[in-house]
């Protein structure tokens, strides 16, 4: 069934030996699992609103702060329609139907065909399907922090609305839906390519076509409240483990695994920046130490499938000083306005992360082997190659798919808010209301 496959082929093997366990029908909703996959999917919708919507109000200037908490909750609300009316199908076609390896039939538009007695392995396939929802409504939001402060709404919303179709709905069958890259046995858990890298390039080239911030590099700007950053901070912390450990679709040993793990390279990357700050600039800042347990978690969901605690703290500590240097070298050495480093570290982290689940997946790498998804596999080389190809696949179709929505929005409605309007602020001339009024 391509609802269960997708998310990765090896949880085939995982599912098939859970039934012949406990005696189970693959087609008998299995209780526990339901009750897991029902709370990791309001953990994962708990990282956008409230979480991500916090983190990111918070880094901007406190003129912008409203506008950011709006596109957060408007993508919420307008990518899960789309998902329903025709992104789910696209990634995931119907049940019982061979899917294609580059996109997925149309026979559940609408979610047609999706019942209360639908399954999927030992969930419904209604859970699946919103499970799966919360995933493409994160997604568009993370791009958000690449252009706030100078983005229009409308353009905001017609290009995240036209890049869930174009890219993210086609590379998530590619991985997860029965398509190609998964054929190919891309270790992907919960969404390094799918999720971080294809946000990340278009967060990259969003900044590059829309331009730097007025003041740029002369003018300071620093984060409002950084205290209401660190809240959110915290909320994507916990909603993560629905984000990874939900992934293994199942309340069983590999969803354990997959939190410890994460929650590992979460606490390592957070650690691992707070002494890159201290050691180079003599104190450690409440901004670096939030930002680098977010680099730990991007990186660390490619692979939370795929390897152990020991390869988790590598990941994690690894994440934290490659997606540091990541950043100071876009912003200051490169000039790249990405307003709130999507790039730099969900963009370097997921394609870190990706490229280390190649690696950290063998079976014969002691204390640093996989968990259990990965069983079997044992050629580094090999699986390194895959992981590679999956990288720049969705590198190269993201980048160039991006930038012509962008052109495309920017012919019909405009992309940037003139110079006035950027000095006056989003909230004010976008939604007519201030984030503060003391």
């Amino acid at each position: 069934m391509p609802a269960l496959t997708g998310k990765a082929q090896a949880h085939t093997l995982a599912f098939a030996l859970l039934l012949a366990s406990t005696g189970a029908s693959a087609d008998e909703l299995n209780g526990a699992d339901t009750a897991w996959i029902l709370t990791a999917t309001a953990l994962v919708l708990f990282m956008t609103i409230p979480g991500l919507s916090l983190f990111y109000a918070g880094l901007v200037r406190v003129k912008n702060v409203l506008s950011v908490l709006m596109q957060c909750f408007a993508l919420t609300c307008l990518m899960s329609v789309l998902w329903f009316a025709v992104g789910y199908t696209m990634a995931f076609g119907s049940e019982g139907v061979e899917q294609g390896p580059f996109l997925g039939d149309f026979g559940n538009v609408f979610f047609a065909g999706i019942t209360v007695d639908s399954m999927s392995g030992g969930i419904p396939t209604s859970l699946f399907a919103i499970f799966q929802m919360t995933f493409a409504v994160i997604t568009p939001a993370l791009i958000v922090g690449a252009f706030a402060e100078r983005m229009r709404f409308s353009a905001m919303l017609i290009f995240c609305s036209i890049w869930l179709l174009v890219v993210y709905a086609p590379v998530c069958h590619w991985v997860w839906g029965g398509g190609w890259l998964g054929a190919m046995g891309l270790q992907d858990f919960a969404g390094g390519t799918v999720v971080h890298i294809t946000a990340a390039v278009a967060a990259l080239v969003a900044a590059l076509v829309i331009g730097p911030r007025k003041g740029f590099g002369t003018v300071p700007m620093a984060p409002h409240n950084l205290t209401i950053t660190v809240a959110g901070a915290g909320m994507l912390w916990v909603g993560w483990f629905g984000f990874n450990a939900g992934s293994a679709l199942g309340a069983n040993s590999s969803a354990a695994m997959a939190m410890l793990v994460t929650h590992l390279s979460a606490a390592c990357g957070a650690l691992a920046w707070m002494t890159m700050e201290w050691v180079r600039h003599g104190k450690p800042s409440v901004l670096g130490i939030v930002t680098g347990m977010v680099a730990g978690l991007g990186t660390i969901t490619p692979a939370s499938g795929s390897v152990g605690p020991a390869a988790a703290v590598v990941i994690g500590l690894t994440a934290g000083v490659v997606c540091y240097f990541a950043t100071n070298l876009l912003r200051n050495v490169l000039k790249v306005d990405d307003s709130l480093d999507v790039f730099p570290v969900h963009g370097v982290g997921g394609i870190l992360g990706t490229l280390l689940a190649g690696i950290f997946c063998s079976t014969q790498l002691g204390i640093f082997s996989g968990n259990g998804f990965s069983e079997g596999i044992t050629s580094i080389g090999g699986q390194f190659a895959v992981q590679a190809t999956g990288v720049v696949v969705t590198f190269v179709y993201t980048a160039v798919m991006s930038y012509i929505i962008l052109k495309l929005v920017n012919a019909m409605v405009g992309l940037r808010v003139d110079a006035d309007e950027e000095n006056q602020g989003l909230d004010l001339v976008l939604h007519d209301e201030r984030g503060y009024d003391l």
